[in-house]
């Protein structure tokens, strides 16, 4: 019996584009296409089959401990970017001054989909959803250099809205305008999560 169901949410893909050197810069830059490998994206330097760990699983691991890389992309939707756009008080947010992989549309409450989710392109290029993608302070100087004393509005604006990291399940090619259904594991969601999240 399938543990994942394939959904009537669709999303298209109207953004594209990989941070070539993540030292240098944290911008992603535009791409028309995107050719997946199990390492992730061509040319990302998100990329690799892992990664050192980060503030985000300090809990976890002591920071720059080698685990495995489900933060190959980072994917938002074109409605979350709208609202957080209008959270900072500006027209709109190009997708590159926040490093980018991906932006689709379509998709309703696309930062809080389930973990563990499918995101299928219609060649069979398949991501999974790691987690909700927590804001950070590294967009602001990107947000300045465009748009001065914008970028600390980021972080706060972001909350909530800030997309989904994903890995590569099963390699292909994504491109511009291409729809990308939604799959969601069939699972109920843990009852006990409220009182684990308090500490009980």
């Amino acid at each position: 019996m399938p543990a994942l169901l394939p959904t009537q949410y669709y999303g298209t893909i109207i953004w594209l584009g990989v941070v070539e050197d993540r030292d240098a810069a944290l911008p992603s830059a535009r791409r028309d296409r995107m050719e997946l490998r199990f390492s992730g994206p061509e040319g990302e330097a998100h990329g690799g089959l892992t990664r050192p760990s980060c503030s985000r699983v300090t809990a976890q691991y002591p920071r720059g401990t080698e685990i495995r890389n489900t933060r190959q992309l980072s994917i938002v939707s074109a409605e979350d970017l709208a609202r957080i756009a209008r959270n900072m008080g500006v027209e709109g947010l190009d997708p590159h001054l926040i490093g980018a992989s991906m932006v689709i549309e379509g998709i309703p409450d696309f930062t809080h989909i389930p973990p563990a989710s499918r995101l299928q392109g219609e060649g069979g290029a398949t991501l999974v959803v790691d987690m909700e993608n927590r804001p950070c302070h590294l967009p602001a100087k990107p947000i300045d250099a465009e748009g001065p004393g914008r970028g600390r509005a980021f972080k706060q604006a972001a909350q909530g809205l800030r997309g989904i990291t994903a890995w590569v399940e099963r390699e292909g090619v994504l491109a511009i305008g291409e729809r990308i259904r939604l799959h969601v594991p069939d699972q109920p969601a843990w009852p006990h999560l409220d009182a684990a999240r308090r500490g009980a």
